[in-house]
């Protein structure tokens, strides 16, 4: 079993809890569900929708359809997976500042867990 948590800046409250308050309650149920794979199986690449960002740590957890929602994770030690970003994808091609942002988020935690 993996431990699966939001990114959360400091004395804040987490981005990713934030978006997935605003989201329509189906909506929310999918990203919860795809949330639940990666909490029983990791970030493998044998289940469907989960990629590996080539150059990166990160991997992208894609929830097809309507929505066209992707969340940005990367695996850490100990079973641990941290969400970094989620968003709405609204192009063919990943928007290199939603990468910026979670590489950003990812560098930040490295440096205020260690």
């Amino acid at each position: 079993m993996y431990k699966v948590s939001f990114y959360t800046p400091q004395s804040k409250v987490s981005p990713i809890k934030v978006f997935l308050d605003s989201c329509q309650p189906s909506l929310r149920t999918k990203i919860l569900r795809q949330l639940k794979y990666v909490e029983g199986y990791g970030l493998d690449p044998a289940i469907p929708n989960i990629k590996k960002i080539t150059g990166t740590s990160l991997w992208e957890l894609r929830i097809l359809g309507r929505d066209n929602i992707r969340i940005i994770c990367v695996s850490l030690s100990d079973k641990e997976v941290k969400v970094l970003h989620i968003f709405k994808k609204k192009k063919q091609k990943t928007p290199a500042k939603e990468l910026n942002l979670a590489l950003k988020r990812y560098r930040e935690y490295l440096t205020y867990d260690t």
